[in-house]
C-alpha cells in the first residue's frame, strides 16, 4: 500500500531513498572514523577515549538512524492497520475514519522530526569546532581542560546542515500532504 497521496508518495521516495542513501553512504565516509582520529593534548588513549565520550555522548550516525526508524513508526502503524483491513489507496481519502487516521499518523511525524530537530540542537548545535576543550577533571590528572583536535570539523559543520534540511523538508513535505488531503476532503481538489 502506497501512501495516498502525491506528496506522500514523494516524501516515501525522498525519505526512504535520498535521505537514507545520504546518511549511509555519505553519514559513514564523514563520521565512521571519528573516534579513532580524534586526538588530545596530551595524546594519550585514556584522555582521548574519555574527551570523545565528552564530546560525543551519542554518535552523529546513531541518533540519525533511531530518528529514521521512530519517524517511521507512525506510517508504519498505518499501512500495518491498512494491510490488515484489506483497505485500498482509494479508500484512504474516502472514508473520513481512514482519512483521519491517516492524517494523525503524518501529524506524529511531525512531532517526531521536531523533536529530533531539537533533540539534534541540543547535542550537536549547528557547527562543529575545529578545537573542543575537555574537561579531564574526573581523571584526576594535574590539567583540568585539554585541547582536543576535531577531525573533518567543517565536512561534519556541512554534514549537520544537510541533516537538520532533511529534516525542515520532511516537516514541510509532511504539511503538504495534510494540506492536500485536507483539500481533496473539501473537494477543492480532485481526487486521484
Amino acid at each position: 500500500l502506497r501512501p495516498p497521496t502525491v506528496i506522500g508518495q514523494f516524501h516515501t521516495l525522498f525519505f526512504g531513498s535520498v535521505r537514507m542513501f545520504f546518511l549511509g553512504v555519505l553519514g559513514f565516509a564523514v563520521y565512521g572514523n571519528e573516534a579513532l582520529h580524534f586526538s588530545c593534548d596530551p595524546d594519550k588513549r585514556e584522555v582521548n577515549l574519555f574527551c570523545y565520550n565528552q564530546f560525543r555522548p551519542i554518535t552523529p550516525q546513531v541518533f540519525w538512524a533511531l530518528q529514521l526508524v521512530i519517524v517511521l513508526v507512525p506510517g508504519a502503524f498505518f499501512h500495518l492497520y491498512a494491510a490488515c483491513k484489506n483497505i485500498k489507496q482509494e479508500d484512504i481519502l474516502q472514508n473520513s475514519f481512514y482519512t483521519g487516521f491517516y492524517i494523525f499518523s503524518v501529524f506524529l511525524r511531525i512531532i517526531l522530526e521536531a523533536v529530533a530537530f531539537w533533540l539534534q540542537i541540543q547535542l550537536f548545535g549547528f557547527k562543529v569546532n575545529a578545537i573542543y576543550m575537555c574537561d579531564v577533571g574526573a581523571l584526576e590528572k594535574k590539567f583540568n581542560i585539554t585541547r582536543c583536535m576535531v577531525p573533518e570539523h567543517l565536512e561534519k559543520t556541512i554534514f549537520l546542515i544537510a541533516m537538520y534540511t532533511f529534516t525542515v523538508i520532511t516537516v514541510i513535505l509532511c504539511v503538504a500532504e495534510i494540506f492536500e488531503i485536507s483539500c481533496r476532503r473539501l473537494g477543492i481538489l480532485k481526487n486521484q
